[in-house]
């Protein structure tokens, strides 16, 4: 291929263009806070929320939030087993609607991201989220105060890796619902299976 001056231009414009894209990621990703602080974190989830990806946000929750979500899907898949096998067909598909949903989710962050987008909380910290203004930091629960004004808490987890609380109590609520349904349907499935024909 023949190289005129007009390609030349344009490939030294694109090149140029490709250096400072380079340049510019490495030094925003230099200057971006670890996780290891509230404002990192904080950070994170902005940018998560930016790139409309609600699930990268799992990892800046704190760990009472991320065990709740998990323990949310693992007795809903265990109440979906015990439905499918042991309850009448007439029953079986409306309580199966009810649970198979959230049992087939891979993982809790893929949890936590439907309820998040059911639940508007994207919609929600989209709306709040600005600069950060300042961090209060006490002991293992921080602060982030954002530009708007909007207080953020959060949890030094073991790792060290600061987590949201905003949304702990209703993941835990969550997680209480599906292991006090898990129990009811234990107990309906072992009736079921006493009477069934043998």
């Amino acid at each position: 291929m023949k190289f005129t001056r007009e390609n030349k231009a344009i490939l030294a414009v694109g090149l140029v263009v490709v250096g400072i894209l380079v340049v510019g990621s490495r030094l925003a990703r230099k200057s971006f806070p670890p996780d290891t602080t509230p404002d990192g974190a904080y950070l994170r989830i902005a940018l998560a929320l930016s790139r409309n990806a609600p699930k990268d946000c799992f990892a800046y929750l704190e760990r009472d939030a991320q065990w709740a979500s998990y323990t949310t899907i693992s007795a809903r898949k265990e109440t979906a087993a015990l439905i499918a096998r042991s309850y009448p067909e007439l029953e079986k598909k409306a309580q199966l609607a009810r649970y198979e949903a959230d049992g087939k989710l891979p993982d809790g962050s893929d949890f936590f991201a439907k309820v998040a987008i059911e639940r508007n909380w994207v919609g929600r910290l989209r709306k709040d989220l600005s600069g950060v203004d300042r961090v209060e930091v006490d002991g293992e629960r921080a602060t982030v105060i954002t530009k708007r004004g909007t207080r953020y808490s959060f949890r030094r987890r073991d790792n060290g890796i600061w987590g949201l609380t905003i949304f702990t109590v209703d993941l835990l609520a969550d997680a209480e619902r599906a292991t006090r349904d898990l129990t009811l349907v234990k107990q309906a499935a072992a009736d079921y299976e006493r009477v069934a024909p043998k």
